[in-house]
């Protein structure tokens, strides 16, 4: 899943219980992994687990770990050993800290984890966390007996978890996540998401529009679909169901989320362009409730490179497809994903990239420098291009996109937008949301708005930001 890495790790962090054992989770990575740390948490309540905003008390502590940048593993290891000097410190109390690692990193380097990291307890991988509570059960029990030491579940297995996970969830808040589908079978040559997420599978669309009603219960007004690929979504039809098939794709699945009562705002990611069909398309033309803003990734302008890259498609068929886009939605804003400096990638190469930015016009991209993955194809492939030619290219590329983030964000200056209030701002007296293009949005105004979609006035363009004016208190809740 491309598009969405932070910087920094992310923490599950809210207070614990008094006499409960305290769970701290630590997320790295894309929305999906945010996802999976709070199904961890849900799957691990029932055993009396509450999560805290701190490792220093907590019973136990799971690394939730992405292995799509370079230095991945370097920086889970790092912060493994500093969770080494917690765990010993506990047990020097005559406590224990169970250490977990899961996700992506677990999924591709767990015998390596062990290896480095003999004191970590559990190593599992993001298909299987859904039988957390047998993990942590069998570490409990290892060095006993028969047992034996650290915990492995890193195979693909026959169930799929969704089937497994508990209907109660803790509230995400007025934005939440809901994962539609996972894996891919596209093998960009690049990409370790084949290799640490399995095949592409869809959840059911039962499944998916009962969780969606539950989110809207606990008060989320905006849900995002999740999937390595989300729009190559299949799943089957509801019991009963007389319209659409037996199968459904996105654009009718949209659908049925956008009736739902309280939901206001639909989103997807990440998309693929070899599974943007016309009912999807379509869907952003009939969906009041589905927000004009997309992100496709197109990773080159190079045909030559986008062929290297297993990609399936040509500059000229994604320009053609953000046309079709656009002719359906006239609003619609991108945002897309590059890699520079892709195995044999030349300066025409690059080229080509840059004049297919300036075409299409992005509000927001996310580029980084090619960094081979163990086990993929581009990894061992020759002419690998030199860092210092890759950061050339990336800074000039990063300011194209940068001036075109900043002519979009200005033009959004003086036009009145409707924005989903999320949390407070920054500020004293000041609550902060997202305008329909995704962007932050900073207004002066009563709390008691959170949760609700006010029109705004907007006043002033920033960087990654706006700021506006309320031009009334109460549009819906």
């Amino acid at each position: 899943m491309s598009g969405t890495f932070p910087a920094e790790p992310n923490t599950l962090a809210t207070a614990g219980g008094t006499g409960r054992k305290r769970l701290h989770v630590i997320t790295w990575g894309c929305q999906m992994n945010v996802y999976d740390s709070g199904r961890m948490a849900d799957v691990l309540a029932p055993l009396s687990y509450t999560p805290t905003a701190t490792p220093d008390d907590a019973d136990m502590v799971i690394l939730n770990t992405c292995h799509i940048r370079d230095r991945a593993a370097e920086k889970v290891f790092s912060e493994l050993g500093r969770l080494r000097l917690l765990k010993l410190a506990r047990e020097a109390e005559g406590g224990r800290m169970v250490l977990a690692v899961a996700g992506c990193v677990a999924q591709a380097e767990g015998a390596e984890i062990l290896a480095r990291a003999p004191y970590v307890d559990i190593v599992l991988g993001p298909q299987t966390y859904h039988r957390l509570p047998e993990m942590v059960a069998r570490a409990a029990r290892a060095g006993h007996g028969d047992n034996p030491g650290p915990v492995i579940e890193t195979d693909f297995p026959a169930e799929q978890k969704f089937d497994f996970l508990p209907d109660a969830a803790a509230p995400q808040g007025i934005s939440a996540f809901l994962t539609i589908q996972e894996g891919c079978d596209k093998f960009c040559s690049f990409c370790v998401v084949p290799y640490t997420r399995g095949a592409e599978a869809s959840r059911p669309a039962a499944a998916v529009i009962a969780e969606a009603r539950r989110l809207a219960a606990q008060g989320a007004r905006e849900i995002a679909l999740l999937g390595q690929n989300v729009n190559a979504w299949h799943g089957e039809a509801p019991d009963g169901s007389i319209r659409g098939g037996s199968v459904w794709g996105l654009g009718r699945l949209l659908r049925e989320l956008a009736d739902i009562p309280g939901v206001l705002r639909l989103r997807y990611t990440t998309s693929h362009p070899r599974d943007m069909d016309d009912d999807l398309i379509a869907a952003h033309r009939d969906i009041p409730a589905l927000m004009p803003f997309l992100h496709l990734p197109v990773q080159s302008g190079s045909d030559r490179i986008l062929a290297a890259m297993n990609r399936q498609h040509t500059a000229d068929d994604y320009l053609r497809l953000i046309d079709k886009l656009r002719a359906a939605r006239a609003d619609l804003a991108l945002s897309s994903d590059f890699i520079i400096g892709h195995p044999g990638e030349t300066e025409a190469d690059f080229a080509a990239t840059m004049d297919l930015i300036r075409k299409v016009g992005f509000a927001q991209a996310f580029s980084f420098n090619y960094s081979p993955r163990p086990g993929t194809p581009a990894a061992g492939a020759p002419a690998q291009v030199p860092e210092a030619e890759k950061n050339r290219r990336l800074y000039a590329l990063q300011a194209l996109v940068r001036e075109q983030q900043a002519a979009f964000n200005t033009a959004c200056a003086g036009l009145s937008l409707p924005v989903l209030f999320t949390g407070p701002g920054r500020h004293p007296g000041q609550i902060a949301g997202r305008s329909p293009f995704l962007q932050p949005v900073h207004v002066t105004g009563p709390a008691d708005l959170i949760g609700t979609e006010i029109p705004v006035r907007i006043v002033a363009a920033h960087t990654n930001s706006l700021s506006g004016t309320l031009i009334q208190e109460r549009a819906c809740a």
